[in-house]
């Protein structure tokens, strides 16, 4: 039987060295997907995110329910936007890194405006064109929308643990997303599929 994630909070309390380890292989990939979105660039993802679990690690006694993953992207999102604040520069944006991955189920952010796949080198074409559209279009959102598009959609958090990582209402989150989406439904508006 798999250890839950509070069991191995608990277990890493009590010394357990191989309990953490466990956290950091079960959310590791897709939180390093999250942040590599979120500031835009892979060498910076990867000190916000030993940043993130060194505060895991540090605050391990402050969690207090079974909501791992949703305590997790919180401290990830306080990193990442403090990051943001401290580093302003414009960059671009690599978003072909695989998120939440499920096994051989590895979706790209750039996925949502693909049609299924096709052996036409045409139709392949179109939809290159049309995922470097969408990635540009992303990157170009205002931080909090972005952030709030990627936890909530790719990362699959409920609104309510999107509001949980960035300290607002639901309402917020929701607004959020409805600005993000519209943005994005105005600054791709031949692409099908992107607000869905």
């Amino acid at each position: 039987m798999e250890k839950t994630d509070k069991s191995l909070i608990d277990a890493h309390l009590q010394g357990d060295p191989m309990a953490f380890g466990e956290l950091v292989r079960r959310y590791g990939d897709s939180l390093l997907g999250y942040l590599t979105k979120i500031c835009r660039n892979r060498e910076q993802a990867k000190d916000l995110f030993q940043e993130t679990f060194k505060r895991v690690h540090e605050k391990a006694h402050t969690l207090r329910s079974n909501q791992f993953k949703s305590w997790l992207y919180t401290i990830a999102t306080r990193v990442a936007m403090d990051g943001l604040r401290k580093d302003n520069r414009v960059r671009m944006v690599s978003l072909n890194q695989s998120v939440g991955c499920d096994g051989d189920n590895c979706p790209e952010l750039g996925a949502v405006a693909v049609a299924a796949d096709c052996d036409d080198p045409s139709q392949e074409a179109v939809k290159a064109e049309q995922k470097e559209l969408v990635r540009r279009a992303v990157a170009s959102l205002p931080d909090r929308q972005r952030v709030t598009l990627v936890l909530a959609y790719y990362q699959g958090l409920s609104y309510r643990e999107v509001a949980t990582a960035l300290d607002c209402s639901i309402g917020t989150v929701k607004t959020q997303m409805f600005r993000a989406l519209r943005t994005l439904a105005q600054r791709l508006p031949d692409i099908s599929g992107v607000a869905k």
